[in-house]
């Protein structure tokens, strides 16, 4: 069924009949050393598009080559190992290795995990969505692109340089994170610029290698982080049940001893109110699969279990070892407050109170690398939607240059020039800076969700208006558009609670000043998104299209029929029972 109705074509397959002519780019033709991005030659312009992208229902086309033309200017180099583990591993980083010790900190364990709980139940319907779209519409920019199409040109605006500002700026954050971490073994080693430098450097010289720079490293370095929390969660339930080394802190049955004594909430209702924010950083990333389904050949194959690779990250990674950290570490911890370092992770802080020795520097080394992971995230999703501001017009169309080693180039410079940024970390007054430079954009992963959940409401009800029936979507999101308005419905609801704990801090404030400070220092994304808006509206005057006004078919790869899908379904149906329990937990 599968090679009836999918067939990945170039210009030779297409019919006499009269068509678009188009001149495709073969990459193939080029060098090794061009295609990896080693020579000068790589540098220069790519001259089209490659049409290497698979158009699903190819024979219900009327005109086949314009529909492969339509397409991104960067090349389809993933593959399905690839795009599988930046689903379930590329956002671990900071957020759930460091992050996750002062969430315990404010919140609990119990808060803790009430925070996790709502922000992943909220990611999934927001990866299913996604996913749902990205299959049938794998454009460049990914969710901004859709956002301009389904929403409202103005505010993909200001949502989408809302998201490239959001990781140019944690880009220098994730350097000096890297930096303080190394410095985990030794202070004296080396000065902490030096190995800012060193970082930069080297993710400098990973990107060089373009989309399989990042997608090799993404694969092993998300392999490497996976191993390391399932290692962490089978050793923590050894200790939680007095397995432990002989003289360490769990060589006797613990249990939910850390929940009655100190508790298991930090700060009552406020104190799991400010471990929002936390979560949805740590989770940030996880729509990365949204934008790389451009440069992956057959989304419909390697996107199901990409998105559904999400759900079991959730769980399985971060609910999981959370709960193993709130079970082993109590919130009064002071090393909990130690900085933003390894010294400060939860993950460190209880393998060295087992005693185990040598795997706190484990793990340490495996969140260094995790740092420089996110690092990388951050110039592959910046430079991304920059490239695709600057095609829809909303940014210069220098950035739209696209190479033959398929990097877009001058956003790629774009958003490494913001690394040298970590150095303000060096100086007493770094921290102000930096602080308020992340302020700038630091609700900026809850809006980008929110218009996922909103392009996605408003794709369903024009595919209905315009007398299409769900059926010939080659992927379904879970929920449907009510899976959408639930996630709409969380987001809104963890905004409002920042807007709280933003003007009621937990511990509260000495003058009117502190608090204005604390309220912008948490809710300035809210007026810069508002101004961003504005400038977008103004510049361009435009509106929302209504439902039957909006373009279904630019940058659509499936055609499939609902007949033909139906038939697929049924095929599928027809498995084993075994098989058909694995595709609905891991694939299609």
């Amino acid at each position: 069924m599968d090679s009836k109705h999918e067939k990945d074509v170039d210009s030779a397959s297409v019919s006499s009949a009269p068509k678009t002519r188009v001149e495709f780019y073969d990459p193939s033709k080029e060098s090794v050393w061009t295609r990896v991005g080693l020579t000068f030659e790589s540098f220069k312009r790519a001259p089209g598009v490659t049409g290497g992208q698979v158009v699903s229902g190819s024979q219900n086309v009327a005109d086949l080559e314009k529909v492969l033309a339509d397409a991104p200017m960067l090349q389809q180099k993933m593959k399905p190992r690839h795009l599988t583990m930046i689903a379930v591993g590329g956002s671990i980083g900071t957020g759930l290795f460091v992050g996750s010790g002062s969430a315990l900190n404010r919140g609990g364990p119990a808060g803790v995990l009430i925070a996790w709980l709502l922000i992943g139940v909220m990611l999934i319907n927001v990866t299913q969505a996604l996913g749902e779209m990205s299959i049938l519409y794998p454009v460049s920019g990914g969710f901004y692109t859709l956002a301009v199409r389904f929403l409202d040109p103005s505010f993909a605006f200001a949502m989408g340089w809302n998201y490239v500002f959001q990781w140019a700026v944690v880009l220098p954050l994730e350097i000096t994170v890297a930096g303080t971490t190394v410095q985990y073994w030794g202070e004296d080693i080396m000065p902490l610029a030096g190995w800012i430098t060193i970082f930069w450097l080297v993710i400098i010289i990973i990107s060089t290698f373009g989309t399989l720079g990042f997608a090799e490293e993404e694969f092993w370095s998300s392999c490497l982080k996976l191993l390391v929390v399932v290692m962490f969660i089978f050793i923590g339930i050894v200790c939680i049940c007095g397995g432990g080394p002989s003289g360490g802190a769990y060589d006797r049955y613990i249990g939910g001893e850390k929940w009655h004594t100190p508790g298991a909430f930090a700060n009552g209702f406020k104190g799991v109110c400010s471990v929002f924010v936390t979560a949805a950083f740590a989770f940030a990333g996880t729509e990365l699969v949204g934008l790389a389904a451009s440069e992956t050949p057959n989304p419909r194959a390697t996107m199901p279990a990409a998105v559904k690779g999400t759900f079991w990250r959730i769980t399985v990674i971060y609910i999981t070892s959370l709960t193993i950290i709130g079970l082993l570490i109590g919130y009064d911890e002071p090393r909990l407050l130690g900085g933003g370092g390894a010294a400060a992770s939860p993950f460190v802080i209880a393998l060295k109170d087992a005693g185990i020795n040598g795997l706190d520097h484990f793990v340490n080394a495996t969140i260094c690398i995790s740092v420089l992971s996110i690092g990388l995230s951050c110039v592959y999703a910046g430079s991304r939607t920059l490239t695709a501001l600057a095609e829809t017009g909303y940014a210069p169309s220098v950035f739209t240059y696209v190479d033959k080693s398929s990097r877009p180039l001058w956003s790629l410079i774009a958003i490494l020039v913001w690394g040298p940024l970590a150095y303000v970390n060096v100086v007493s007054a770094g921290d102000t800076v930096f602080n308020w430079l992340l302020a700038l954009s630091g609700l900026s992963t809850l809006f980008t969700w929110l218009s996922i959940c909103l392009c996605h409401i408003r794709f369903r009800r024009a595919w209905a208006v315009q007398g299409h029936s769900t059926d010939e979507l080659p992927f379904k999101a879970l929920g449907g558009v009510y899976g959408s308005w639930f996630g709409v419905i969380l987001i809104v609801l963890v905004l409002i609670a920042q807007f709280y704990v933003a003007i009621w801090p937990i511990g509260g404030t000495e003058s009117a000043r502190d608090t204005a400070e604390s309220f912008f220092s948490a809710y300035l994304a809210v007026p810069v998104m508002i101004l961003f808006y504005a400038i977008g509206y103004g510049w361009k005057r435009t509106l929302p299209q209504r439902a039957h006004e909006i373009d279904l078919d630019s940058g659509r790869k499936s055609w499939l029929t609902a007949e033909e899908m139906n038939e697929w379904r049924a095929e599928r149906r027809r498995a084993p029972w075994y098989i058909r329990i694995y595709r609905i937990l891991f694939t299609n």
